[in-house]
Order: structure tokens, then C-alpha cells, then sequence
């Protein structure tokens, strides 16, 4: 029989396991989720249509390609602005190649990725070799790397792609109506999350957050995975740049303006924290589906673009709020509770 002094203390330590999982903040952002849908498919017509679910995935497709490397730089304590003028550049790009003849889909995407790893090595250069601040650096290249799109491209569109190309880019996998393309984003958030989570690598990320100088006194070479980081965040918005382009057959210098927000809001609305350190995939991928079935549902419902845009904004203060009021919650909870003896 087992002793009474082995069994209360494992299960008193899986009951405060199982509260700090349910108190969690992934677990807050997975339950809105949960919520918003149930709310939607009761008050909006269409929102439990499988149509709306396709263009919820081709909508925040390009926001979850670029949250994965974004999430890995804040959790560094740094952040990057210009990924959304890198995507806009690279549709640029790929129009002008098109429209001075490089027919050729593969060669036009590793193109692409070229350039995008080019304008992300500019940014992790000045911020990994200089030491300058990522937020001025990144909204100095936010601007530059737009001017750039309309020099290439001016205010032209290049739409005359192939059919197959563009169709290709929103084809349905076979037997469903969810677009392949979300199997490549699952493929890179494996990646991502194994490297995060399970690799020597991402312990460093966290340790970088926590304190660089005592991750560079430890070994890690802080500089250089910056600048890597960047580099992988500039390759992964030229990929989103790509899918851009294809899904509405058209290439155009302001491709993606704005997109910076909903990328920053979904990766901080995720749990990572702005000051590093702190975060995990689970929760950002679950942050980019709730601004995805919210914005598409409310645009269902009617509501007008600003109070779309209002809401991302709040959304994003709750963001940067909401983490801090659960973990000073859960602390001030384990504080008051009176702690129990057990009899020798």
C-alpha cells in the first residue's frame, strides 16, 4: 500500500502543474480562438463555411510565414519593422524580372530568396556589427527598402503571370478545400519550433533575451547569430513576397503595406515578450489565427476598415499587457495560498 506521504505530495505537485499549464498564456490565446469562432459561427453568417476558413488560411499565410523568424528575433530582445517593405520590394522585384523576361518560376523564387537575404544581411549588419538600435535600424530600411519597390517598379502593375503559376499559389490540396501552401508553413514552423525548442540554438536565443552580455561571456556568439536571424527573417518575407504575388497576380511596389502591424501584434499577442526572453511558436501560431478569423469575420459582419484597424491596435496594447497581468496574477495567487505541512 502506498504510503500517504508519497501520494500527497505528486499529486499536489500535478495539480500545480496542470494550473500553471491551464494559467499559461498560450492557453489564453488557444481559448480566444476557441471563443471567437464559436461567437462567429453563432452571429455571422459564413463563418462555419468552408469557404471562409480558405481565405482565412491564404490571408494569414504570409503573416505566419514572417511571425517564425520574428518570433526567434524578439525573443532575442530585438524586433524588425522593414519585413513588410522587404515583401513589398520583393514583389517589385519579381514584376521586373518577369517583365524583362526570366520566365522561369523556380529560378524567379531562389531570385527572390537572394535578394531577400541581401536586404536582411543590411539590417543584421548595421545591428549585429555597428550595435545600433533594431528599432531605428528597421524603420530606416522600412522606408528605404519601399522607395527601393517604387524605383524598381514605379506605380506599374505586372499582372500577366501564367495561369498555372497564380493557381498554383491558392490550389486546394486534393479532396479539401484548405490551400496546399499551408503545408509549407507547417513544414517551416517544425523547423522553427525544433530549433526553438529542442536545440542547444534556441536555449541561446533565450539566453540572448535574458541577458547578451552573459550570453556572450558563456560561449554564445551573440553578433553573429543576430545577423543570421536577420538574414533567415529577409528570405522568409521574400518567400512571403512570392506567395503575395502569385495569390492576386500582381506585382506592385505597395505590396504588403502596413503588414508590419499585424506581424508585431500577432507575435507579441502570441505571449513572446518585447523585452525578450520569453515566448513560444505555440502561442504565436495561435495569436495569427485569431487575428485571421477576426478580421475576416468582422469583414463578414460589415464592419469598416478603421475599426479593423482600431481592433488590431488594441489588440496589440493587450498584447504587450495581457502576459505581464497573468504571470503577476499567478504569482499573487501562489503568494496567498496557505502552505500545507505534512505530517512526518
Amino acid at each position: 500500500m502506498a504510503d500517504r506521504r508519497d501520494v500527497e505530495p505528486s499529486s499536489a505537485a500535478a495539480r500545480a502543474t496542470w494550473r500553471q499549464v491551464l494559467g499559461s498564456w498560450d492557453v489564453v490565446v488557444i481559448l480566444a480562438v476557441v471563443a471567437v469562432v464559436l461567437v462567429g459561427s453563432l452571429a455571422i453568417d459564413g463563418v462555419s463555411s468552408p469557404r471562409f476558413w480558405r481565405f482565412v488560411i491564404l490571408e494569414i499565410i504570409p503573416i505566419a510565414l514572417i511571425a517564425l523568424p520574428m518570433t526567434l528575433i524578439v525573443i532575442t530582445g530585438e524586433i524588425d519593422l522593414s519585413v513588410a517593405s522587404v515583401l513589398g520590394l520583393t514583389c517589385a522585384f519579381m514584376g521586373q524580372m518577369w517583365f524583362l523576361g526570366v520566365s522561369s518560376l523556380p529560378v524567379l523564387i531562389a531570385l527572390c530568396l537572394v535578394l531577400g537575404a541581401v536586404l536582411g544581411a543590411v539590417n543584421g549588419t548595421f545591428i549585429s556589427a555597428f550595435g545600433l538600435p533594431s528599432l531605428a535600424v528597421t524603420i530606416g530600411t522600412l522606408a528605404l527598402y519601399r522607395g527601393l519597390a517604387y524605383v524598381v517598379l514605379g506605380d506599374r502593375a505586372v499582372a500577366n503571370y501564367p495561369v498555372d503559376w497564380t493557381r498554383s499559389a491558392i490550389a486546394p490540396i486534393p479532396g479539401l478545400t484548405i490551400p496546399w501552401v499551408i503545408l509549407v508553413v507547417a513544414a517551416l514552423a517544425v523547423i522553427f519550433g525544433v530549433v526553438l525548442h529542442a536545440t542547444p540554438i534556441g536555449r541561446g536565443l533565450y539566453a540572448m533575451g535574458n541577458n547578451a552580455d552573459a550570453s556572450s561571456f558563456s560561449g554564445i556568439n551573440v553578433a553573429r547569430t543576430k545577423f543570421w536571424l536577420y538574414v533567415v527573417c529577409g528570405m522568409v518575407s521574400a518567400l512571403a513576397g512570392v506567395f503575395w504575388t502569385l495569390r492576386f497576380a500582381s506585382a506592385r511596389a505597395d505590396n504588403g503595406v502596413g503588414l508590419e502591424l499585424s506581424i508585431v501584434a500577432a507575435v507579441l499577442l502570441g505571449g513572446v515578450s518585447i523585452f525578450g526572453g520569453r515566448g513560444s511558436l505555440i502561442g504565436v501560431f495561435a495569436a495569427v489565427v485569431l487575428l485571421g478569423v477576426l478580421r475576416n469575420a468582422l469583414q463578414l459582419a460589415y464592419v469598416p476598415a478603421n475599426t479593423l484597424t482600431i481592433v488590431t491596435g488594441a489588440l496589440l496594447i493587450v498584447s504587450v499587457v495581457g502576459p505581464n497581468v497573468v504571470t503577476i496574477a499567478r504569482e499573487r495567487w501562489r503568494r496567498r495560498r496557505p502552505t500545507s505541512s505534512v505530517p512526518a
